[in-house]
């Protein structure tokens, strides 16, 4: 990621952040829409799910200038996430709702710019998260 892509996803984050219960609760609406059969992966509340996401985000962003340490974290976490049922295929389903969620909370401030570098981003969390599943497998 070059400085300014992180810029830019550390500025829109910023937004998301201002309403982040709404911005998590569209994230889930639209998951679900787009595959009802992973409902039942999430076993808490979904206001608790949606803290968990923001804080999840925040996190991934603070590190995104400390490469390594990231993909320490986020490979942990995709480890866990086998625990939970998480396949392959749903890292998908998960970035097209997140960036859906993006493109409603954001509006015309999430800008194709904007959305590349939350596209390259998440792909980089996806790919990590993956691979620290297959190390678990």
């Amino acid at each position: 990621m070059t400085g300014d892509q992180i810029y830019l996803l550390r500025r829109s984050f910023h937004r998301v952040e201002q309403q982040a219960q709404v911005a998590a609760l569209v994230f889930y609406r639209r998951l679900f829409e787009l595959d009802p059969k992973l409902r039942p992966l999430f076993r808490t509340e979904i206001e608790e799910q949606a803290r968990k996401l923001m804080e999840m985000l925040a996190l991934a962003l603070s590190l995104s200038e400390q490469p390594d340490c990231l993909q320490r974290e986020l490979r942990e976490m995709g480890a866990r996430h086998v625990g939970y049922g998480v396949r392959d295929e749903h890292y998908q389903t998960v970035g097209r709702a997140m960036l859906d969620m993006l493109a409603q909370v954001l509006g015309e401030e999430f800008t194709p710019t904007t959305r590349q570098a939350w596209a390259e981003f998440y792909s980089f969390m996806a790919t990590t998260m993956k691979d620290g599943a297959e190390e678990v497998k």
